[in-house]
This record gives structure tokens, sequence and C-alpha cells, in this order.
């Protein structure tokens, strides 16, 4: 494949950023990438594991001459790195980023951006259990979904650019408004990572089963809840904070339905949960046809399938 961008910087090192940097560098993608991260320890890691071509020690250094710059922080961080970084980006360039909540990176970044700078938000709905810069591989993305959320205004020539650097990395890319991208991910993944943390936090504090038990004899449901519930905790406190609107509709519609099934197993009605099953069962179904899992044991997740 041939570059798509002479010089891409990655602001924030983690999972995500590494596996974009991976990605882009199997396929010759980007001229060349520059990292940086506020810890000088992840600094110093990327330097180890040679992620990104040049590491530096400042976002202005980091940035200059930039083609493309993606932010991936968690997005309680975001405004102050953009307007960290404000002063020292190339006429011309384009700012992205990772953040899984749009409404709020566009309120805080896009102001902090100088005119002749281009603003493309996007969110890869790809991701593991696991963060830092050790995480990434260049396979995160393959038939993963690319949501560009483009603000009012966005150069066209920019987004379709951007478009085809997740496309060459692997995406399914689609463009959406920034209040349907935060209710959609608020139902796909906000909810439910809170509901996980939620059901380890019970089986935590329920004592009359011990936490050696609860490790031990952990059914394929609970063991999903702890892996999806060992993602970082910055990242989806910064989350829940900054898509709240979203995130509590989906919990009150959460909480109706969980009182709905409730009443139907206290009063035995089993009719109204087999029919309730039946249902939910045919979400599944749907994702697996659409490729975005496997019906193998396990949900795919045996035989050292990369996490």
């Amino acid at each position: 494949m041939s570059v798509i961008y002479d010089r891409v910087a990655l602001i924030g090192l983690g999972l995500i950023a590494s596996s974009m940097y991976w990605a882009m560098k199997r396929d010759g993608l980007a001229g060349e990438v520059t990292g940086y991260a506020r810890s000088e320890d992840t600094r110093n890691t990327a330097r180890e594991i040679g992620l990104c071509d040049r590491v530096c020690d400042s976002i202005a250094e980091a940035v200059e001459g930039a083609d493309l710059v993606v932010l991936c922080v968690p997005v309680g961080a975001m405004g102050a790195v953009a307007a960290e970084m404000a002063p020292h980006l190339k006429p011309g360039a384009t700012v992205s980023d990772v953040g899984s909540v749009k409404v709020n990176v566009i309120e805080t970044v896009g102001p902090h951006l100088p005119e002749g700078v281009h603003f493309v938000p996007a969110h890869p709905l790809a991701g593991t259990e696991h963060s830092g810069p050790r995480s990434g591989f260049p396979e995160l993305f393959a038939n993963r979904w690319l949501l560009i959320v483009p603000v009012e205004g966005s150069d066209r020539d920019a987004v379709d650019r951007l478009r085809s650097l997740w496309e060459a990395m692997g995406s399914n890319v689609a463009e959406m408004d920034a209040e349907h991208h935060d209710l959609v991910v608020a139902v796909t993944s906000h909810a439910p990572h809170l509901i996980a943390y939620t059901m380890v936090g019970v089986a935590d504090d329920l004592r009359r089963v011990t936490d050696s038990e609860v490790i031990k004899y952990s059914a394929g449901g609970f063991r999903d809840f702890t892996r999806i519930a060992a993602s970082d905790p910055t990242m989806w406190r910064d989350v829940f904070l900054t898509n709240k609107d979203a995130t509590l509709e989906i919990l009150g519609r959460f909480t109706e339905e969980l009182f709905a099934l409730q009443r139907a197993i206290r009063q035995g009605d089993g009719e109204h949960l087999h029919a309730y099953f039946t249902r939910t069962r045919a979400i599944r179904r749907g994702i697996i046809e659409a490729g975005q899992d496997t019906d193998a044991p396990d949900f795919g997740r045996a035989g050292g399938r990369k996490k």
C-alpha cells in the first residue's frame, strides 16, 4: 500500500496507539510516526520495544510537522492536551482522536484548534481488556468498525483521507453525528461495561460466596464479566463522566427491564421469560452473522486468540 500521511503523531501510547503504529508500519501507510506519552516510564517502554519511529519528550516536539495528530489519551484529558499542542500544529494538519465519547470531545478539543487545522473526530470500536504500550497488535482493527464523526465545517478531503487510513488498517468505516454516536455506544459499550463492573462488585461484596469460590467456579458468563471489568479504570471513569446523559438513559431502561424480569421470576411467569430470552438470543445471532464475533465454544476466545 502507499503512504497516506507523511508524518503521523500519536499522543498517548496505549493499546489503540500502539496497534495503530504496528498496523501503519506493517502496510507502509505513514512515512514517519512520532509518539508522546505523559509518563516517562511509558516513553521508555515505547523506545525499548520500538514503538514509533521517534518517541518525543514533549507534545510540541511530537506534533511538529505532523500531517495527522491522533489523540489517544483518556477523554477527560483531551481538552488540556489540545490546548498544549495547539500552538505547535502545522497549518493544514488533521487532528483526530480515538475517544469513545464524541459530544464532549468535540466541545473540549475543538475550541483550542487554530484556524486552518482540520478536526475530524473518530472512534474505533475495537479493544481488549489490556492497556499500555505493550498491549497493541496490528490486527486489532481487522473487520471492526471505525466511526468518523465530522464536526460542522469538517474538510471533506481531510475526512476522506482519514477514512482511507482506517480502511487500510482493516476497519469498516461509517460516519455518524455526535449525539447519535454517544447514544449508540451507551447501548453497545458503556452500559454493558458498567453492568459488568457492578456484577463483579456484587460477587466481591457477597461474603457468603468466598473469593476462592468465585475464582475457582467461574462459569462463562461471570468470566466474561471479569474480562470486561478488567479494562482501564481511568479511561472508563472518564467515559461515564463525559457521556453521562446517554448512559443514564440506557441504565434507566435497563433498570425497568430488570424489574420486569424480577417480577416474572417472582410470579413464576415462564412464558414471559422464554419469550424475552428468545428475542434477545436473536441479537446474538445477528452479531455472529455480521462477522463481529464467532459462535465457537468460549465465544472464540479459547485456543490463544489474541485479546
